[in-house]
């Protein structure tokens, strides 16, 4: 079997869970039921929903929600982000009304495009540089590295692999994503909950930030608008601009199920690119409501750089506006390949 092929039942294989709760704790004479296999659906999809009424109350009204949204018992899976979502059901019978719920999942209605690439350039890249967040601005490119004790902020010629700007984090953080918006750079930390302001003029720290909702520090991207952040689940994180909170998410599925291990993150032409942590792949997704699109196998990359006892797996992914192309490299590897993509 290919390897290209592998990497993709890989993604693509993946397990689906629902689960059915009611939401203020209390037992309900009621439960919801769906149509749906295992309450599983997809975009496009009409769903039937039915309240189970074993104590055979006199129900006199029923009015369901999807999340916030008003719903009826036949509605159509439209206009939704995918994922997980709770299905309400406020149900009344003589002057008595009780709440039930239910989880539905919301597929992709379409598998992603298989994506290759084609290598146009390859240039040197520091092989200590343990990469976890990659971004251009200007021409130039910016990265951020890992591991503790090691980690740092610099901004490097891409040509030559030539460090221009390098400030160390302190022993106590790890590194990790970075994006550059509104001539600030923000920089992530793995697991110490906070986030790093800079001036992209001096580096100088200009200001933190804390993320609470979010498990972890993993990867970010912005549209100029919005800062997208993951924490290692298959959560995108979306934050306010102004204060850098974690407002909401989106969940990212394919048309079997979710991914998770989502890692840095880049902003191209309206998608965002997502690496897959330990798959050496990326994700080419939907920002509105978390579909992939696309899916791009990498994975031969790693066999083109030097093989060292560190090597690790490919991390960093940036676009250059100036170039139109892609450049990824990976974590302590000793290239960075500047490639085009294209369907297969």
């Amino acid at each position: 079997m290919s390897s290209t092929k592998l990497f993709i039942i890989i993604v693509l294989s993946l397990f689906l869970w629902t689960c059915g709760d009611n939401p203020n704790g209390k037992k309900s004479s009621f439960s919801i039921t769906t149509d749906a296999k295992n309450n599983t659906t997809a975009l496009g999809e009409t769903i039937k929903l039915t309240i189970e009424n074993p104590k055979n109350k006199t129900i006199t009204n029923i009015n369901y929600k999807i999340d916030a949204t008003p719903i009826e018992e036949n509605f159509k899976v439209t206009n939704l982000t995918l994922g997980v979502h709770i299905i309400t059901a406020k149900v009344t019978y003589g002057e008595t009304t009780e709440e039930t719920s239910t989880n539905l999942t919301i597929l992709n209605n379409v598998a992603p495009k298989i994506y290759s690439y084609k290598i146009l350039n390859e240039y040197p890249h520091d092989i200590t540089s343990y990469t976890q967040g990659l971004e251009f601005h200007d021409g130039v490119l910016y990265e951020s590295t890992g591991q503790y004790g090691k980690s740092k902020l610099r901004k490097v010629d891409y040509k030559t692999g030539g460090v221009l700007k390098n400030i160390n984090l302190g022993n106590q953080y790890f590194g990790e994503g970075l994006t550059i918006m509104n001539d600030n750079i923000y920089q992530l930390t793995w697991k110490e909950n906070i986030g790093f302001i800079y001036s992209i003029d001096t580096f100088e720290k200009t200001g933190s930030f804390n993320y609470g909702k979010s498990k972890e520090g993993w990867g970010l991207c912005n549209d100029g608008k919005v800062i997208y952040k993951t924490d290692g689940t298959n959560k995108i994180w979306k934050l306010n601009p102004e204060t850098l909170a974690e407002d909401n998410y989106i969940q990212i599925y394919t048309n079997t199920g979710k991914i998770d291990s989502l890692n840095e993150l880049e902003y191209i032409e309206g998608k965002i690119y997502a690496n897959i942590y330990q798959r050496n792949g990326v994700l080419i997704i939907d920002p509105e409501n978390g579909a992939v699109e696309g899916v791009i196998d990498f994975s031969p990359l790693q066999k083109l750089v030097k093989q060292h006892q560190t090597l690790d797996v490919l991390n960093g992914i940036a676009y250059n506006p100036d170039t139109k192309t892609i450049f990824v490299t990976g974590k302590e590897w000793d290239k960075l390949f500047e490639v085009e993509v294209f369907v297969k």
